[in-house]
């Protein structure tokens, strides 16, 4: 995670999300005051909120759960996708 004041994320911008999409760094940035925002990229945003989805879905969790279980238990099958 990175940390930058927003006087220089304004001066170097380009490297800044640059590192965001190529390193998957975050950016934090101090705007003063005690307020900061985040910079991060697409994907691990809306990764984020996929998980946050799932997490609120008592259904979704079990389910997940339960298919963790059956394979730490041998329980599954393996599908080749391509024969489907």
């Amino acid at each position: 995670m990175i940390t930058a004041t927003y006087t220089d994320l304004r001066a170097n911008l380009k490297e800044y999300l640059d590192r965001v999409v190529r390193d998957s760094d975050n950016v934090i940035v101090n705007r003063g005051g005690g307020s900061a925002v985040v910079i991060m990229s697409l994907e691990e945003y809306e990764s984020m909120l996929e998980t946050a989805y799932v997490m609120s879905q008592p259904d979704l969790v079990e389910a997940v759960r339960q298919g963790d279980e059956d394979v730490k238990k041998g329980n599954y099958e393996i599908v080749d996708i391509n024969e489907l």
